[in-house]
C-alpha cells in the first residue's frame, strides 16, 4: 500500500510574496491497539490477547522509564524521550525556574541505521516506502512517478516529533 499524499497551498507568503504548494501525507484511518494485536498474533505464536497484555505492559513499563526522566530505545522502533519546552516569560534567576513555566512533550525519532562514513541510511519504518498522488486517478506509485528518497538519501526524512 503506498503512502498517499494531497498537494497543500501554505498560509504563508514567500519572500516573493506567493504562497507556494507542498505535498502534505493524506491519513485514511486509524489502527488501534486490538487491531495491532490482531495481526501480531498472526505473525507469531501468541494469541491476540496475549499480544495486547503485552503491548499494555510494554505502555506501563515505557511510561515508568519515561516518567524517571529516561530515554526509551526499542530496537528496529526507535526511541522515546520527554522533554519540555518553555511556554512563557523566563525568571531572572536560576532559583525562581519551575516546572510550571514549561509544557512536556513526548518526543519520538524512529530508528536509523549507520553507512560506514557515519551518514544516516535507513529510517527503518520507511525503508521502501511508496508514495502515491490521493487527488489524482491514475499515476503510478512511487518509483513510476516519482521517488520520495530523491532529496533525502537517508531515507524519508522523519526527525522525530
Amino acid at each position: 500500500m503506498p503512502i498517499l499524499y494531497e498537494a497543500y497551498q501554505s498560509n504563508l507568503e514567500n519572500k516573493d510574496k506567493k504562497k507556494l504548494f507542498y505535498p502534505r501525507v493524506v491519513r485514511t484511518g486509524k489502527v488501534g491497539t486490538e487491531q495491532i494485536a490482531k495481526e501480531v498474533a498472526g505473525y507469531s505464536s501468541l494469541s491476540a490477547g496475549d499480544v495486547k497484555n503485552t503491548i499494555d505492559n510494554l505502555v506501563t513499563v515505557m511510561t515508568q522509564h519515561l516518567q524517571a526522566s529516561e530515554t526509551v530505545s526499542l530496537d528496529g522502533l526507535g526511541n522515546f524521550r520527554i522533554t519540555m519546552i518553555a511556554k512563557g516569560k523566563g525568571v531572572e534567576t536560576a532559583d525562581d525556574v519551575s516546572a510550571s513555566q514549561a509544557k512536556l512533550y513526548m518526543r519520538f525519532t524512529s530508528a536509523s541505521t549507520l553507512n560506514s562514513d557515519r551518514t544516516k541510511a535507513t529510517r527503518s519504518l520507511l525503508t521502501g516506502a511508496k508514495c502515491k498522488r490521493f487527488d489524482r486517478k491514475t499515476g503510478a506509485v512511487s518509483g513510476e512517478e516519482e521517488n520520495p528518497d530523491v532529496d533525502n538519501p537517508g531515507g524519508g526524512g522523519i526527525e522525530g516529533i
